[in-house]
């Protein structure tokens, strides 16, 4: 999933405190829990102030780490993004690999990725950070230090996510040894080739590999998938952006209409 943005000023993410709820995720009892519908807010102005902040939460884009030879580059998020009081907000980087200058995955620019990752996600409301690096095989071993040196460096009370291929979640173990992420959310969405054999896997009532993946899904709202568990929590993202009508369409995909109305 590619998520470009770059930050809009803490003045307008006007976020008042996180709100826990009874979904978890799989980090110890200091870290918070999520709403059941977590919203993706991506580079565009955003406007978010409909959704009923007390069961929505919205994990935004807070900024993009490139790896460019021996370099990380960081950009903050400059897009406005409105919310109401006590959202629950995740910040979200993401990794890109510049592939006309690819880069050397040192020690010292995994470590700088790090710095990069930890501060990009500095919100200081934010639940925690979510990862998002479409890494390739060669960058698996990269991408595993990586999250092992993120998580020594975040706040213990934070959570540590990342987004995951649908692949990674079927019969590939390596999300096995991600041992220091809480969870791993599987993409269903843009799957190209996979798709089919993913939602027969679902129809058929067969669950994703690693524990890490079944805590919940990621899904887009104009790639609607059958059959969700309705137990686990679901981000969402529109390809429109959101508005009062696009958010409709996301709680209706999570089947959490009248739970989680915003009132419009």
């Amino acid at each position: 999933m590619r998520l470009r943005t770059v930050l809009a000023g803490a003045c307008v993410l006007a976020v008042a405190a996180v709100t826990p709820s009874t979904y978890a995720v799989q980090g110890g009892p200091r870290r918070p829990s999520l709403p059941a519908v977590m919203l993706w807010a991506w580079e565009r102005p955003t406007d978010l102030s409909p959704i009923d902040a007390s069961r929505v939460g919205v994990a935004y884009l807070a900024g993009t780490v490139t790896l460019r030879r021996d370099a990380v580059l960081r950009q903050r998020r400059l897009q406005p993004l409105r919310v109401p009081p006590k959202t629950t907000i995740l910040s979200v980087v993401r990794i890109e690999v510049d592939g006309q200058a690819p880069p050397t995955l040192s020690d010292a620019q995994r470590r700088a990725a790090a710095d990069a990752l930890v501060a990009l996600a500095a919100h200081p409301r934010a639940a925690g950070l979510q990862i998002d690096f479409d890494a390739t095989r060669s960058q698996r071993t990269f991408y595993t230090e990586l999250i092992h040196e993120v998580r020594a460096r975040l706040p213990e009370e934070r959570l540590l996510s990342i987004t995951a291929l649908a692949s990674w979640c079927v019969g590939d173990p390596w999300v096995e040894r991600l041992r220091d992420v809480d969870e791993a959310v599987p993409m269903l969405f843009q799957m190209g080739p996979d798709r089919s054999t993913i939602e027969a896997a679902l129809a058929a009532g067969r669950d994703f590999g690693p524990p890490s993946c079944r805590t919940g899904y990621g899904v887009s709202v104009d790639e609607p998938i059958e059959p969700l568990d309705r137990n686990r929590r679901v981000y969402v993202f529109s390809p429109a952006g959101w508005n009062p009508g696009t958010i409709a369409d996301a709680l209706a995909m999570t089947r959490q209409v009248r739970s989680a109305a915003t009132g419009r």
